[in-house]
């Protein structure tokens, strides 16, 4: 009966998405750093991000809702694959040296232990100097 009643509340409603988990991740994020800080302003943010949450999820405007989480996985992605990039660097320091070609921004991987090196940018064939 409970959930029945539940249903028919939440019928014509948003729901959860990708933006309202992180919304609400973020709430606990800084209420476990209020337990540990005690500072009530991160308390007041942590009930400001859960009621951001509560309110997108409850929300019949599901085209704002829809645009919004739709901006936000765009974001993430940018985010998450700046992260990959970094940590693919990371990985490669002992066995590659990473530049940028002056003229155009590409990144270039050149292995490492080669001494002075003429590099040739593969993307607008700018020629420079540097030492692998």
């Amino acid at each position: 009966m409970i959930m029945q009643k539940l249903r028919e509340f939440m019928y014509g409603r948003y729901g959860t998405d990708q933006l309202s988990l992180a919304l609400i991740g973020g709430g606990f994020a800084f209420y476990i750093l209020y337990v540990f800080t005690r500072s009530r302003l991160l308390y007041l943010v942590s009930l400001i991000l859960y009621g951001i949450a509560a309110f997108r999820t409850l929300s019949k405007n599901h085209t704002k809702r829809r645009i919004e989480n739709q901006k936000f996985m765009n974001l993430w992605y940018k985010l998450k694959n700046k992260w990959v990039g970094i940590r693919a660097d990371f990985e490669e320091r002992k066995t590659y040296k990473h530049f940028k070609c002056p003229a155009c921004g590409q990144k270039i991987r050149i292995p490492r232990g080669r001494g002075k090196v003429e590099i040739r940018c593969p993307k607008c064939s700018h020629k420079f100097i540097k030492k692998a």
